[in-house]
């Protein structure tokens, strides 16, 4: 019996991943961040039928970790995660370091606090969810890319320092999926930014509250991470929608040849 910890179980991909693993019959920890979400995930859990393990696992909080770690899994599903928005230059600090925190630190931590077990085991897997920002450039989405670009280096280079010891390491990749994780990212400008005082413009298409159009159904995407996490796909990187990878391959292939304008002078400045 193969058993998954998955954390930031308490809504999004993270739950739906939990619910669709137990009902495949699997040993599932699903890991929520704050209590409420613990009672409210096995309400859930109970009324579709299925049995799961919900526990309180804030993946900044060392204690959260500390009780994470007492469990025997075999698969560590690193799913947690924040989005801000904002120019580059004007989003917060605090929400800059919050967002470093939660994607990268925490999430290393939780790799560190497992991998000693899965050694000794000879066995296991690491599923990353990163995004297609971590490997594309979307303006104003600067914390959440710079978090998953560095994602996907640790990653890459964990897969190959573990290979050796019987351990997988993937990623999976979504795009824009609706569910609400995107909508509350974008919205969560409107708590600091201020066009009136802003250096940098924000188009008006970036500032919205309500739902991002043009976003996908989920149910793909959790398909695809339920194959990858229990084995079916040895796909290193999974990424959906097809044609949203085919544009940021697109874009990544195009980037190797980009220029960028000449600064003009004028004669004053020549001739100094």
């Amino acid at each position: 019996m193969t058993t998954f910890l998955i954390t930031g179980a308490g809504s999004g991909f993270g739950k739906g991943v939990a619910l669709r693993l137990a009902q495949l019959g699997h040993e599932v920890i699903a890991g929520v961040q704050i209590w409420p979400q613990v009672w409210q995930l096995r309400q859930e859990a109970g009324a579709a039928g299925v049995r799961l393990e919900v526990v309180k696992l804030d993946t900044t909080n060392a204690l959260d970790r500390a009780h994470a770690f007492s469990h025997d899994i075999d698969v560590l599903f690193n799913n947690a995660g924040v989005m801000h928005t904002g120019p580059a230059t004007e989003v917060p600090e605090s929400l800059w370091r919050e967002s470093f925190d939660v994607n990268l630190f925490a999430t290393i931590e939780m790799t560190r606090g497992f991998v000693p077990a899965l050694v000794e085991k000879g066995r296991g897997r690491i599923v990353f969810v990163s995004s297609i920002a971590g490997f594309g450039k979307v303006p104003f989405l600067s914390p959440y890319a710079a978090t998953k670009h560095a994602l996907e280096a640790f990653a890459g280079i964990l897969r190959q320092e573990v290979a050796d010891y019987g351990i997988t390491v993937q990623t999976v990749n979504p795009g824009p999926y609706l569910t609400g994780f995107n909508d509350v990212g974008f919205s969560s400008m409107h708590q600091w930014f201020d066009a009136d005082t802003a250096t940098i413009a924000v188009p008006s298409e970036f500032i919205f509250e309500g739902t991002l159009p043009g976003q996908y159904d989920p149910e793909e995407m959790i398909t695809a991470m339920v194959q990858v996490l229990t084995g079916e796909s040895n796909a290193y990187r999974t990424t959906l929608p097809t044609e949203v990878a085919a544009q940021i391959k697109a874009d990544q292939a195009a980037e190797w040849d980009l220029t960028v304008p000449v600064p003009t002078t004028t004669s004053q400045e020549s001739s100094s």
